[in-house]
């Protein structure tokens, strides 16, 4: 049976799908609220049956993930997610998404080079934006090629605000302005 909790943050509440007894609680879903849909209405719609219940180890995460939004530096563990219901292909995606540290950003070219897929850019964020655990793998970190920022499932304006929080700055037309690239290659 799936269980939720909700919190609400400061970009609207954040809904935590989950399965599992306390001694080994699992993530399934996180869903974030987006302009014109609560994650409320998206548990609604997509988990009617679950009911709301928590416990220690779920109600930390869910806490450490209002702490993030709200700009604290916070770093999840994978083994809280339940990667088995993700392709063979989105598992490899995440994780390495997971390794790009706070601070840091990728292209979704250069996640796909890394994977060994030369052309696998639009793969790499079709995994990205089917991303069952944002904010715990940062799919916010990913960006394109031109620097601009691509799509995330909480918004724009969410994405460019966690980017922000983590010290990455922005040009006056709105791209990503780093000098280096996670997982980018040094010639």
């Amino acid at each position: 049976m799936n269980r939720k909790i909700i919190k609400s943050t400061p970009f609207g509440s954040v809904g935590v799908i989950w399965i599992g007894l306390n001694d080994n609680p699992k993530i399934v879903r996180i869903l974030l609220s987006k302009p014109g849909l609560s994650a409320e209405d998206q548990m609604s719609e997509l988990y009617p049956k679950s009911q709301a219940f928590s416990c220690v180890e779920i109600e930390d995460i869910a806490t450490a993930i209002k702490g993030l939004l709200e700009g604290d530096e916070v770093e999840f563990s994978l083994d809280v997610a339940d990667l088995s219901l993700c392709t063979e292909f989105q598992q490899l995606v995440l994780r390495a998404e997971h390794r790009i540290p706070r601070g840091s950003i990728s292209t979704y070219q250069l996640i796909a080079e890394y994977l060994g897929k030369r052309n696998g850019a639009r793969a790499v964020g079709n995994a990205l934006a089917n991303n069952p655990f944002p904010l715990i793998v940062p799919c916010h970190r990913a960006i394109r090629s031109d620097r601009h920022l691509g799509g995330y499932q909480g918004g724009l304006e969410m994405k460019r605000a966690l980017l922000e929080k983590e010290g990455i700055p922005f040009d006056d037309a709105g791209r990503v302005a780093c000098a280096q690239f996670h997982y980018e290659r040094i010639m």
